[in-house]
């Protein structure tokens, strides 16, 4: 569908600011995000003679071209949720767990295993947040960690690492984001300076092997130690077959990732010599669907035949999984329909980019700019697609003028990192209401203790970005931020220590 576009000067940016105020105001992402595409179009239609029922209609006009544009990858979701839908019903997370609880007999080794399995169930953060939380809580429990410790480090190897994994549901709509026709590989050279999601796995493998806590956290590891901390025996996964198995969580993933890997190869010609690199950039999300559908296959295989689900079970199980993703759908189609209006009706990338040209900004502070309004966002609305579904737009359109191109992998890296802290420790966050619920601890609770470790690694990643923007490098920002961290950590562990030692 062919749009005509019309300069309509300064108006031309108050879509994007009605949708991100009214966002933060009410702490509603979905009505925010259609009343600042509507603007837009009532702008569009007035500047060009038309009426409020033009407007309407071009609004539907937009959002029918932006589906159709980005059809593979509904698609694509759908079927991922499907077989994230299955792998939870299987029997699968309850077999590891029952592997975990023979070989794990150290706090250590218990924290280890639970990080590494949040870091493998790495194509959802809500799946992996109650998968994790059922799987190991009867061996944390029996272990002495604390329920808010294991809600931790569930939320810290969930949306951290959706975030940087090349096969997930969060890489193709961050990629679906970028007006570019090579938005996969954009969202690729973004996870180096992804520092908010790096930085807080590295601080969750430095916690889990010196135990080193500080502030709420390691008050609650302390009454968990003497035994305060609650006792549960058993996974609340209600309806799960008893008889399944390890193989049965891990290889439905493991299918998908390896032939979504094949699929985008295959798609963009590998096989028939393109080299790999563009054969992946080429249609990523054609070929994520062939993995995915692959996955769905797989788990047909190993399930039906041996009873762990019957035909009609399969069937309402995929139904319930693609039902989940219809909200953060809508954040994304509302979010593509905005992008679209500002960058193809009413000039909102040519206004910008001639302001930004014009005005002599410090472009080596947009990094750390834009990773604070990123994080104040996500955390006001609780939802980091809808953040970074705001600002990918406008951050691509300030980044195309005069002397910033070199900035748009680090800014679009930073609005990633920022999205994904206000996810990370916002109250009102799906992601954070669903580790509190896998982990069985009290939502506040955990918003209490995560908060003051989230936020350093804000603070630490704040630096960094500054680094960052002006060396336009992301390792010595990672550099910078991994010693600042470990510093920080061993700091405020041993003040902690000197606290308690006054105290007594």
């Amino acid at each position: 569908m062919e749009f005509t576009m019309i300069e309509t000067g300064w108006l031309s940016i108050l879509p994007p600011i009605i949708a991100i105020v009214l966002a933060l105001l009410t702490k509603e992402v979905y009505s925010s995000l259609f009343i600042g595409l509507f603007s837009g179009m009532l702008i569009y239609s007035f500047a060009g003679g038309g009426t409020i029922i033009s407007a309407v209609a071009t609004t539907f006009d937009m959002m029918y071209s932006k589906i159709a544009d980005n059809a593979y990858m509904i698609i694509f979701l759908a079927l991922l949720w499907a077989v994230v839908s299955l792998v939870s019903k299987s029997g699968g997370s309850e077999a590891y767990g029952r592997w975990a609880g023979k070989h794990l007999k150290t706090k250590r080794s218990a924290s280890f295993a639970t990080s590494l399995l949040g870091v493998l169930i790495f194509i959802d953060d809500g799946f992996n947040c109650l998968t994790v939380g059922t799987v190991m809580r009867p061996i944390t429990d029996r272990l002495r960690i604390s329920r808010e410790k294991l809600a931790y480090v569930i939320d810290a190897t969930a949306a951290p690492v959706c975030i940087i994994a090349p096969v997930s549901s969060w890489a193709v709509a961050v990629a679906s984001e970028v007006s570019q026709t090579n938005g996969f590989n954009v969202f690729l050279s973004t996870i180096p300076y992804n520092l908010y999601a790096l930085l807080t796995i590295l601080m969750v493998l430095f916690i889990c092997w010196t135990g080193r806590d500080f502030g709420p956290m390691k008050k609650a590891e302390e009454e968990a130690g003497q035994g305060s901390a609650e006792e549960n025996s058993g996974s609340d996964a209600a309806g799960a077959p008893a008889n399944g198995r390890v193989i049965d969580l891990v290889l439905p993933i493991l299918v998908l990732i390896v032939c979504a890997i094949l699929g985008m190869a295959y798609v963009g010609g590998f096989f028939r010599g393109t080299s790999f690199s563009e054969a992946i950039g080429y249609n990523p999300t054609a070929g994520l669907t062939l993995g995915a559908f692959a996955g769905l296959v797989t788990a047909f295989l190993l399930y039906i035949p041996r009873g762990l689900m019957k035909p009609r079970e399969f069937m309402t199980n995929i139904v319930g999984g693609i039902s989940n993703i219809v909200p953060p759908m809508l954040i994304l189609i509302l979010s593509w329909s905005l992008g679209g209006v500002c960058r193809q009706l009413i000039g909102t990338g040519e206004f910008i980019s001639g302001f930004v040209s014009t005005a002599n900004l410090p472009l080596g502070f947009l990094p750390f700019l834009i990773f604070v309004v990123a994080a104040a966002m996500s955390f006001s609305m609780g939802t980091s697609w809808g953040t970074f579904g705001m600002l990918i737009p406008i951050v691509t359109m300030i980044c195309a003028a005069d002397g910033a191109g070199g900035l748009l992998v680090p800014t679009l890296g930073a609005t990633l990192a920022g999205s994904v802290y206000g996810d990370h420790c916002s109250p009102i966050s799906d992601t954070t209401i669903l580790a509190s619920t896998g982990a069985s601890c009290p939502h506040i609770r955990h918003v209490e203790t995560q908060l003051p470790y989230a936020t350093l690694v804000a603070a630490v990643c704040a630096v960094g970005y500054l680094v960052a923007g002006f060396t336009r490098t992301p390792w010595i920002a990672l550099a910078v931020g991994a010693v600042l961290l470990i510093v920080s950590l061993l700091v405020l562990n041993k003040m902690d220590l000197k606290i308690k030692e006054s105290g007594n």
